[in-house]
């Protein structure tokens, strides 16, 4: 039997897994690490926290499983994206990174407006100007860190620093680099006309492929760290989440992805490159050869429940922690006891800004229409109903590009959640369908390994192999008009509050 090995470095911990080349998870570990806060909206992670958690996770999947280690064929790396890794010409950082959801570069955002246009940005790059991607970041350091700017060797994102460590080489591949803002979408490759506008040095930027290529193989000393074998293969890999898109089989057109993690994504892959007008939603090349998606991002998701637990949940904490019960299945319990539209409690998950539809890093969350008829559930179910009407927001932008939706498929941290999961089946009135590859980018990436070494054909004969539909959540179509109305006045809401 041949193993592979998916590395998915996200944005509160790496998790490594081991699979079988039919897709069966052998081992896995979780390693998790800080985010940093400096200011009020800021985020910045240290990329050295990521690479010791793979080294963790790695020597313990391989120390765990009975696998000899020679049979392990293969590596892919998945990671969360748009962050900003900068490394000087010794290969050290220079800074820590700037992530995802950090939303200090608005002016950047609208120098780059100005110099090539909005409409041109969005053909070449396939987005607007956006505070998340990496290329607002590299300007903000340019124009605030004149120094580290100038020590900049290469610019990586926090997959392919990985990467860097485990095989010497710089490289990324165009799923991820796609989401820098400085990739030309249509040619797949990095756009001469965006970099030489704005000043930047291409030879900063990394070597580019298709996600399925080999890149780069283990070092000796990455060998001596991890107990990988030298020379084994590590592929292209992808951007987090279309690395979970593979992982769930969303690999043609017609196929949807909806991810409950710390952001909430909606996922659809199409046979050529297709842009909203007004930038709303991501398009950006899939890590299958010759596909590109559309992807429509709500910041605070999963992010928005962990924020209330931590901010307003002491006693359910304490709770858990006496009947070592899961924090997170008492919450479900709350949310299950309030009625669909929490008794008229309406959230808006702005806790960082917005992405999709509104493209507005500054609105703040709220919660609308609290009365003294309202409980803590209420609270809870409001956050659970605020995120899925975020993501139907995302999804109508789909289906208005003219994007045949066949099939949804749900997975990430809040599909575990029956609740939520029916939530959003009632939300959106579609079924909704979780698959068994509960791995998700992790797998994603070890099939891409998978093609890249020649144990699969192509990725998506290995997926229809490999990933099989699971449980399906029917929507309740009595709580059509219910959702439908609440659904109204969550949208009637943002324009009256953007300006607080």
């Amino acid at each position: 039997m041949r193993y592979l090995l998916g590395l998915d470095i996200g944005t509160s911990g790496t998790k490594t897994v081991l699979f079988d080349e039919e897709g069966k998870t052998i081992k896995t570990a979780n390693y998790g690490y800080d985010l940093f806060q400096p200011q009020a909206g800021w985020a910045e992670q240290n990329p050295e926290d990521w690479w010791q958690a793979c080294v963790r996770g790695i020597k313990e999947v391989i120390e765990k499983s009975n696998v000899q280690v020679s049979d392990i064929k293969g590596v892919g790396l998945s990671g969360q994206m748009h962050g900003l890794v900068l490394v000087d010409k010794k290969y050290n950082i220079i800074r820590n990174s700037i992530i995802w959801c950090d939303q200090r570069t608005e002016k950047e955002c609208e120098y780059m407006t100005k110099v090539i246009g909005k409409k041109r940005l969005i053909k070449i790059t396939g987005n607007p100007a956006l505070t998340g991607f990496t290329l607002s970041k590299l300007l903000w350091v340019r124009n605030n860190e004149p120094d580290n700017y100038k020590k900049i060797y290469k610019v990586l994102l926090p997959k392919d620093y990985i990467r860097l460590k485990l095989t010497n080489v710089f490289a990324t591949e165009v799923s991820d680099a796609s989401g820098m803002q400085m990739l030309d979408i249509n040619t797949r490759n990095w756009s001469d006309e965006v970099l030489n506008e704005l000043n930047i040095d291409k030879t900063i930027l990394p070597d580019v492929y298709e996600s399925i290529v080999i890149s780069g193989r283990i070092t000796e000393k990455a060998s001596e760290l991890t107990g990988l074998d030298v020379n084994t293969p590590v592929v292209g890999g992808a951007g987090d989440q279309a690395a979970g898109a593979i992982g769930n089989g969303i690999v043609s057109e017609g196929i949807i992805s909806t991810v409950i993690g710390t952001s909430g994504v909606i996922f659809a892959v199409t046979d050529t490159p297709r842009f909203d007008k007004e930038g709303r939603v991501h398009t950006l090349c899939h890590a299958v050869p010759n596909k590109w998606n559309i992807m429509g991002v709500t910041q605070g998701a999963g992010l928005s429940l962990n924020w209330f637990k931590k901010t307003f949940c002491a006693k359910e904490i304490e709770e858990s922690e006496n009947l070592g019960i899961d924090i997170y299945d008492i919450l479900n319990k709350k949310a299950s006891k309030s009625k669909p539209g929490s008794n008229g409690i309406i959230y808006l998950p702005y806790l960082m800004g917005e992405r999709t539809p509104h493209i507005d890093p500054n609105v703040k969350g709220a919660f609308l229409g609290i009365s003294l008829i309202n409980n803590h559930d209420d609270f809870v179910r409001s956050i659970l109903e605020g995120v899925s009407f975020s993501l139907k927001n995302c999804l109508d932008l789909i289906k208005d590009m003219n994007v045949s939706i066949d099939e949804i498929r749900v997975s990430g941290g809040g599909a575990e959640s029956n609740i939520w999961k029916q939530i959003l089946a009632d939300v959106f009135q579609y079924p909704l369908t979780t698959v068994k590859a509960s791995e998700g980018p992790a797998l994603g990436v070890a099939i891409l390994a998978g093609v890249g070494v020649g144990i699969y054909d192509s990725v998506e004969s290995a997926c229809s192999k490999i990933i099989k539909g699971n449980a399906k959540v029917s929507q309740n179509t009595d709580l059509k008009e219910v959702y439908s109305k609440v659904y109204k006045v969550y949208n009637s809401a943002y324009p009256k509050i953007k300006n607080i």
